[in-house]
């Protein structure tokens, strides 16, 4: 039997999704269509008149503009953006999780402490955005000179930025920058670190104590070491010294529960809320349910869809945190003139994505269905077990080392129209949501979700590769971002606050 070119996702769905070009004249669901519906985009199944509900995932994703036939393109043309939600559908239990699934190990490095690294990086920090040459200095040198010696070591990696001076040294801008940098200092993945400033800064050395002291933690300012190539010969002494330590640092069996993974997605299309991010959520659910955290973050792009994970949340204390953080965003937009509306970028609309509340609704797909355990502000350090929730912008360099500086020690993260990334010290696996992007990106992509549209996979199964995927990546394999060289300049803490 002929494979269907659309899919309709819900049963109460008035419109289906094009899983591949569809022409005027086609049949879709009974009906025919009346013009030509490109893929990930979405075609009337039922007339729709003026200012009536577009129901996608059995969830409003906004009103008509218009009177909208049967066989219609819906699109920004005809569908805009309103601030209602239809209720919450019953939630339907989580991935069954097997016996073996939650008895799985991976090969990861066992800390001092006692937590699981899945990489074994040496960081060097800038404490402010006047060191961050010389700390690229520092680490080209020592990849050049001090990597070869040691194996056991993964690389020396620049922790660069634009901030740390010029702002003022209270209020959120710098509690948001000295967490972010902090949460970095004491990263399960770097071995050691050495932080740099420059001496006359904002956000001073003397802040960040020896961040977990020990030969492996060590800062200085340029200033006091004589300048900037004095600098650099000074690091090399101490990164000589913290080397010999890291490096002999094995791999040993752990349990996966020890694996925080930050799920993200960026670029996305209309099929990323259908392949990509159900399937990452079956593998959080199997992660979660073996004890381990995955981290739902990108709160502006979870607009809309809120009150799915609010009628998961395990407590009212954690359901009010997370409409805490909502209202957070809507004053903030307000205030900066704006709307939550306008994240849809130009990529994600022509890839068939039409308001937030559409966009949101596939996003929220990353995080399964396990319960909401937690929620947690930009950066804070994540604590509990399950899926929990950290409140970042939707900007993916910004969320991601907001959960990174949080723990994570994995990022997983699904795209539609291509967009690359790295995160170290965390090792970040990209996950396509259509085929045709895997194709002619086959070199930046860890798995091709678009299977799942074709009907050559199920949902359920892909997540099961996904899982398998996650914990060859936490006991070493190299992700195609790794490979080539990802993760030097993806470190952007959020940027709040006036700069003076």
């Amino acid at each position: 039997m002929d494979k269907l070119p659309w899919i309709i996702l819900s049963a109460g769905d008035n419109v289906a999704v094009a899983t591949a070009a569809i022409a005027p004249g086609s049949t879709v669901a009974g009906i025919e269509t009346l013009e030509k519906i490109d893929p990930g985009h979405k075609v009337a199944i039922a007339d729709i008149p003026l200012g009536a509900a577009v129901v996608k995932y059995g969830q409003a994703i906004g009103r008509t503009t218009a009177d909208v036939k049967a066989g219609n393109h819906v699109h920004s043309h005809n569908l805009h953006f309103e601030n209602d939600r239809l209720a919450a559908t019953a939630n339907s239990a989580p991935e069954m999780a097997t016996g073996e699934d939650k008895a799985r190990t991976f090969m990861g490095y066992r800390r001092a402490d006692g937590r699981a690294a899945t990489r074994n990086y040496i960081g060097i920090i800038a404490s402010v955005n006047c060191s961050t040459t010389v700390c690229r200095a520092i680490a080209d040198e020592a990849n050049r000179t001090i990597l070869p010696h040691y194996e056991g070591i993964d690389g020396f990696v620049p922790i660069v930025h634009d901030q740390g001076c010029g702002m003022s040294s209270t209020g959120d801008g710098m509690n948001v920058l000295h967490r972010t940098l902090a949460g970095y200092t004491r990263h399960v993945n770097f071995g050691g670190v050495l932080m740099i400033g420059l001496g006359c800064e904002v956000n001073q050395l003397t802040l960040y104590g020896q961040s977990g002291a020990g030969a492996s933690k060590r800062h200085f300012n340029i200033q006091d070491a004589g300048g900037s190539r004095r600098a650099v010969e000074r690091a090399m002494g101490m990164l000589r010294e913290i080397a010999a330590d890291v490096g002999k640092e094995k791999r040993v069996p752990m349990s996966i529960g020890e694996i925080i993974i930050g799920l993200q997605c960026g670029g996305s299309d209309g099929f990323s809320g259908i392949t990509a991010n159900p399937a990452l959520g079956v593998a959080a659910d199997l992660l979660a349910a073996a004890g381990g955290t995955a981290i739902l973050s990108e709160t502006s792009e979870i607009y809309g869809a809120e009150h799915l994970l609010r009628s998961r949340a395990v407590s009212d204390e954690v359901a009010n945190k997370l409409d805490e953080k909502i209202a957070w965003w809507e004053d903030y937009v307000a205030l900066h003139g704006a709307s939550l509306d306008n994240n849809p970028s130009p990529g994600n609309k022509r890839g068939g994505l039409t308001t937030i509340l559409e966009k949101s609704l596939g996003a929220v797909a990353k995080g399964g269905r396990s319960p909401l355990t937690a929620v947690y502000g930009y950066a804070e350090r994540v604590t509990a077990p399950g899926l929990v929730f950290m409140d970042t912008p939707g900007y993916d360099p910004v969320s991601a080392t907001g959960q990174v500086a949080g723990g994570a020690n994995m990022i997983a993260f699904t795209t539609g129209r291509g967009s690359c990334f790295g995160c170290r010290p965390a090792p970040s696996l990209k996950l396509s949501s259509n085929s045709a992007l895997y194709a002619s990106m086959e070199e930046d992509m860890d798995i091709d979700c678009g299977t799942i549209a074709t009907g050559d996979a199920t949902i359920s199964g892909k997540g099961r590769e996904i899982f398998e995927l996650i914990v060859d990546t936490a006991s070493g394999k190299k992700t195609k971002s790794e490979l080539f060289g990802y993760g030097d300049n993806e470190f952007v803490p959020w940027h709040l606050g006036a700069t003076l």
